[in-house]
């Protein structure tokens, strides 16, 4: 953190001799006049003056005495400092949260189990649910977040993180409060006719292709309206502007203010659990066996 010779410039100064400084240093009086000389030289300028009676400051010696004190003293406590958030940094786990995966499961399960963890600490970690960038942050896993928790069958997010299931969350409709559905307890599949239906398009959700199929075969009268893979708030903004049936998970249902979730009566539904590194470290690997066991 700071150059070591200053220790040396500091003792000789203290000491008014390169003999005494070099008693407290335990090196030689040599090895002490050659560091100030160093020293000197590096910084170009006279710092001792030397005579037969010792040593005594220069003007600029003065200034980096007293500077060299507070740049020693700062540094140690800077190292000291570090030494404790490296501490705190192994005993803690991160969490990421997001409007459409927030922590609170996660935080509900912690605090059933972490009497096998009371050493450890949580940091919520918040990122966004861009559609563009959610496959990154899923592979952050195990460097920005040791766990994520969310509704997962996505092929892409599985292939890229290890995924712990503890539940699942049933598939809903969202519709905008001034929709002709708003007002309906639970809706039949039939009752959708007429309306468009924006769901993540085919390819990458076993469970929502599934529903796809189901009604592209016996509710054609329902229009299909492809959204991104990954939905975000955008997705959400779009049911409300276009007045359509948005395609949700009762998970979502305080997601926005201007929609409605209804029940579907269907037997659709997603996993939801804990996401973490496709390579975790071991206490990584201590939580999830107790949430296993739990």
């Amino acid at each position: 953190m700071y150059d070591l010779t200053l220790e040396t410039f500091i003792a000789a100064a203290d000491c008014g001799s390169f003999t005494k400084a070099a008693e407290r240093l335990f090196i030689s009086p040599t090895a002490v006049m050659k560091q100030i000389n160093a020293l000197e030289n590096r910084l170009e300028l006279k710092l001792v003056e030397r005579s037969s009676s010792g040593v005594k400051l220069t003007p600029a010696g003065g200034v980096i005495y007293k500077n060299a004190k507070f740049i020693i003293e700062y540094s140690q406590k800077s190292i000291a400092e570090a030494r404790v958030a490296a501490s705190n940094y192994d005993t803690m786990f991160c969490v990421g949260t997001s409007l459409l995966n927030p922590a609170k499961p996660f935080m509900d399960l912690w605090y059933e189990l972490n009497s096998e963890f009371s050493d450890y600490k949580l940091r919520l970690v918040p990122f966004e649910d861009n559609h563009e960038g959610i496959l990154s942050e899923i592979g952050s896993l195990g460097r920005k977040f040791d766990f994520l928790i969310g509704v997962c069958d996505s092929k892409q997010w599985l292939s890229l993180c290890n995924f712990e299931p503890l539940g699942s969350y049933k598939k809903m409709i969202a519709v905008p409060r001034e929709h002709r559905l708003a007002q309906k307890s639970s809706v039949k599949p039939e009752e959708l006719h007429g309306e468009t239906l924006i769901m993540v398009k085919r390819g990458d959700s076993e469970t929502n292709d599934i529903i796809r199929a189901d009604l592209e075969k016996n509710h054609p009268e329902i229009n299909i309206e492809d959204a991104p893979q990954f939905y975000d708030l955008n997705v959400f903004n779009r049911a409300v502007q276009a007045n359509s049936v948005l395609l949700t998970l009762e998970c979502w249902q305080e997601v926005h203010s201007a929609l409605v979730s209804i029940p579907v009566e269907w037997d659709y539904s997603i996993p939801y659990g804990i996401l973490y590194s496709l390579n975790p470290p071991d206490d990584v690997l201590r939580f999830i066996e107790c949430v296993r066991n739990s």
